[in-house]
């Protein structure tokens, strides 16, 4: 059924992405939520899908996270063949007006984006009209050390760049300015401001320069826009019906409000109608549970690629993250494979275990970091999987901070 969200005015100062104390939410119980899926991935999720014993531990579970990493609402599916499936919702969609959360929101899917990305320019390796071990300089003029800077090194993480979302005026003008339309060489012209920060192949350094580049090149070799291409080449083979990359800050309805502490003060501020168009390639792209489910496995198993590719794209290496290794626009965390998501207001977790086949998506509506300065979404990755998959504990997503 149709929602109509109530949108309202930041009112909180927007403030400095240093700044990261987690906020009080208001509580909410945990309640079941039927969701659909598509015929690839079998019928609906009944309450009590996993049995009773196993659903009420995890339905104290998701509250008890909840709570503990001060997330305002929270979306949670599983999906465990042979064991069965569990889709839950905790908390509120809208903190004025303690709205509960729900499981068909639409969602801001952040570094999610570059599974998508990449995956479009992996299409165009099978065609043989780009090669992974091309300079970038070969497709875009300019880029800092771009005669030895490959694709590949790009799409893994290891070209060297220095992050434009580092550097301290971007900081200052994003949370300055949220609902700026920012284009891709404007963002990219932060981060040439500043020398790399090593020779390319030699550390990984998670960066959204990086995409942002590759999706320059997408454009560039096939002449259309990049949300045309994810669109025509991944997200209606994978399957997908709700899943897109805006122009702007466009956010389809259901969707639950965004609340980050990733301000210049501190203060929480509502996010939902900032424009991620400064992510782009690397973060900008919009999704829901169904697709995420159905993206998970499509992902992780190379469905839209040929098996040769997508093992050049398991190709994982260290990043310095314990558990955590990365491929091409993709990671790996305790035997989990996809990718996690973060963008002021919204975190998400898309992964898929193949040893057991299992899906696993979260959603979140916060990206305020807790105690420590751990991603809330790490978090509730970790106390899910611990009672589902305790072999496979989730160690972490990367996201940049």
């Amino acid at each position: 059924m149709p929602r109509t969200h109530r949108r309202r005015l930041l009112a909180a100062t927007l403030l400095a992405a240093s700044v990261m104390a987690p906020f009080a939410t208001a509580p909410a119980t945990a309640v079941p939520a039927a969701v659909g899926a598509g015929p690839h991935h079998g019928d609906d999720c009944p309450p009590g899908g996993l049995g009773h014993e196993l659903t009420a531990k995890l339905d104290r579970t998701v509250e008890d996270v909840r709570k503990q990493a001060a997330v305002p609402g929270l979306v949670v599916g599983l999906w465990l063949p042979g064991r069965g499936c569990y889709v839950r919702t905790s908390g509120v969609a809208d903190k004025a007006t303690g709205q509960p959360m729900f499981a068909d929101t639409y969602v801001r899917i952040g570094s999610e984006t570059k599974t998508f990305t990449v995956t479009a320019l992996l299409e165009l390796v099978d065609e043989g009209r780009v090669r992974l071990d091309d300079p970038i300089d070969t497709y875009i003029r300019g880029v800092p050390n771009g005669k030895k800077i490959t694709l590949r090194h790009l799409a893994e993480m290891r070209s060297g760049l220095f992050p434009y979302t580092s550097d301290p005026e971007f900081i200052h003008d994003l949370y300055s300015e949220p609902e700026r339309q920012l284009e891709p060489w404007e963002a990219l012209s932060y981060g040439y401001r500043h020398k790399n920060i090593a020779e390319p192949g030699k550390t990984f350094q998670y960066c959204n320069s990086n995409l942002v580049l590759l999706g320059l090149v997408i454009e560039k070799v096939t002449g259309r826009p990049l949300r045309d291409v994810i669109h025509e080449r991944v997200v209606r083979p994978g399957g997908l019906r709700h899943t897109f990359l805006p122009e702007g800050a466009e956010f389809p309805e259901p969707h639950a409000h965004g609340y980050s502490n990733q301000t210049l003060t501190g203060a929480v501020a509502d996010t939902t109608d900032w424009n991620p168009s400064w992510a782009w390639a690397a973060g900008g792209m919009i999704s829901n549970l169904r697709d995420l489910r159905h993206w998970a496995p499509v992902l992780a198993t190379g469905e839209l690629l040929s098996p040769e590719t997508q093992k050049q794209r398991l190709k994982l290496l260290p990043t310095g993250f314990p558990g955590t290794s990365y491929g091409l626009g993709i990671l790996k965390t305790n035997g989990w494979i996809g990718h996690n998501g973060s963008l002021p207001g919204y975190e998400t977790v898309t992964v898929y275990l193949p040893e057991q086949k299992a899906t696993m998506v979260l959603i979140l509506n916060t990206d305020s970091l807790v105690a420590g300065g751990q991603e809330p979404s790490t978090l509730v990755a970790r106390a899910i999987t611990r009672v589902i998959t305790p072999d496979h504990v989730y160690a972490g997503g990367i996201t940049p901070r």
